[in-house]
């Protein structure tokens, strides 16, 4: 009973003891955090001040070694090369960061987790940044520290813009986890971007860094994104559902993109026929001013394709980015062109086109039908109209024009149809618009309004019949003394004429208004 009795009161004494011992661990612990504590600010102060050339601010740091070493901070700010005129380079609301003791006592010490909230960080034009002085050189070799991962959901990324009055470009990033972050090392990343138009939201994956404290505008970035249902109907005057992905690299300032877009709904809503519309691009961002550079774009639809060099860009003073390419497509179908652009339940013609022209589609919150422009030139072989019975106008006027009054059925090909054009405010305005049907060349200029479908032009037909011939009986004896006057430079006759009407139902006549010229 004694024995027992002993041991007993051993285990109670080991047991007093370890309890004295641990109570004089973790006050221990705490008298040492609070000892570390300014002693570790001024560490991390001096660390962000020469890795990143930037005067530090910190509003609060505590520290804990139980059970695990725990940091918490609050209102860390880093002004670069000491600019507080400007944005603060890194702001940072609040973070927490975890790590084992045993990890922060190797060469390369880790820590396990850091979480920010409230990350911002702006980056300023090369021309804003003034020189730093070189670190001192006995403070003593830098710590080299590893966060194994970074969570900074709800960061935000903005660039300055290098000219006065332009708009920073901004990224809103939902949601961003880094790996393996550290000074002089590439880190890997997950983020969610916000895309604000077409809105959506982009899923990325990559690479980024190291970080280039001299010109952070030049720290290397690359990586593959995904950006999935964007609805371009924010747009007025388009709509669809579109998706792409590709990959990009480059530096923050300057980021090249090959990527592949599909809309299988692409609608230009004036006309309202959807179709499916792929392209491949690549493109080069400034990252500066978000201006893009586009070369080139390549575009398929239906059965034809077309391909696109020029830029998105902004000027100064002016709200939102004006698109302008020079666009050439080279034997694509006419009643495909047609189907983006005419609100029609049948294609009016048919053929092989290729053009050229210059488009430019300004910023602004009007439909694009009425602020789009184009200035180019086109040709289309082999056109004939769907219409029978505005082929059989052709038709007859191809007859007449060859003296043949008996109105065959023999069908005219629509040929050599070319000419400039320019659409602006919705009308597109022809010159020098020519075409041969057998017996006869026709020079026309004039309009057509795309919401309206109405033709308004005149012109000349030139035949190889005189105009007796054109009719028979009576009326081609009136007409032999008209002859004279409508023969030039050796055409049969040269008459003036019109087309009025719509797409749908062209009208072709004389234009006895007009003088002969």
């Amino acid at each position: 009973m004694n024995l027992e009795g002993a041991k007993r009161r051993r285990v109670r004494i080991w047991l007093s003891v370890g309890a004295v011992l641990l109570l004089i661990s973790v006050v221990g612990l705490s008298i040492l955090a609070r000892r570390l504590g300014p002693i570790a600010r001024e560490q991390v102060l001096r660390v962000l001040r020469e890795k990143y050339q930037s005067e530090v601010e910190l509003k609060d740091l505590r520290i804990s070694f139980f059970p695990r070493v725990h940091v918490t901070g609050e209102g860390l700010l880093m002004h670069y090369h000491g600019r507080t005129d400007l944005p603060p380079f890194i702001r940072i609301k609040s973070f927490q960061a975890d790590a084992e003791i045993r990890s922060l006592l190797q060469d390369t010490k880790h820590v396990s987790t850091l979480r920010m909230e409230g990350l911002e960080i702006h980056i300023s034009p090369q021309s804003e940044r003034r020189p730093w002085p070189k670190s001192d050189g006995n403070r003593g070799k830098a710590v080299d520290l590893v966060v194994d991962r970074v969570v900074a959901d709800g960061a935000t990324l903005v660039i300055l813009p290098k000219e006065e009055g332009k708009d920073p470009l901004q990224w809103d990033i939902h949601k961003l986890t880094l790996h393996s972050v550290g000074v002089g090392r590439p880190m890997q990343f997950v983020a969610t971007l916000e895309n604000a138009k077409p809105p959506g939201e982009i899923q990325s994956t990559g690479q980024f860094g190291p970080f280039v404290a001299d010109d952070p505008g030049e720290t290397p970035v690359s990586g593959k994104y995904s950006f999935q249902k964007a609805n371009l109907a924010v747009f007025k005057g388009i709509s669809g559902i579109l998706s792409s992905t590709g990959e990009y690299r480059g530096t923050l300032e300057r980021i090249e993109v090959d990527g592949e877009t599909d809309t299988p709904d692409f609608t230009i809503n004036v006309a309202g026929n959807p179709i499916d519309l792929k392209t491949k691009f690549h493109s080069i961002v400034d990252g500066t001013s978000g201006d893009t550079l586009l070369d080139p774009v390549s575009a398929t639809f239906l059965r034809s394709a077309l391909t696109a060099n020029g830029g998105v860009t902004g000027k100064k003073g002016v709200k939102g980015k004006t698109v302008a390419l020079d666009v050439v497509v080279n034997q694509a179908r006419l009643q495909d062109i047609l189907k983006l652009a005419i609100k029609s339940s049948k294609n009016p013609m048919t053929g092989i086109i290729s053009f050229k022209t210059k488009m430019i589609i300004p910023p602004g919150d009007k439909d694009i039908a009425e602020k789009i422009k184009l200035d180019g030139q086109f040709g289309i072989a082999a056109a004939k109209f769907t219409s029978l019975d505005v082929q059989n106008k052709v038709d007859r006027l191809s007859g007449r024009a060859r003296g043949d009054t008996d109105d065959s059925d023999a069908e005219s090909v629509v040929s050599n149809l070319q000419g400039r054009f320019v659409l602006d405010n919705g009308k597109v305005a022809f010159t020098k618009l020519s075409f041969s049907v057998p017996g006869a060349q026709i020079l026309l200029a004039g309009e057509y309004t795309l919401r309206s479908g109405e033709l308004d032009f005149h012109g000349t037909a030139r035949m190889e019949a005189k105009v007796s011939q054109m009719t028979t009986g009576f009326k081609s004896i009136l007409l032999r003394a008209a002859d004279p006057f409508f023969k030039k430079q050796g055409a049969g006759a040269v008459i003036p004429i019109k087309i009025t009407g719509t797409h749908d139902s062209p009208s072709f006549g004389l234009d006895l208004r007009r003088k002969k010229s």
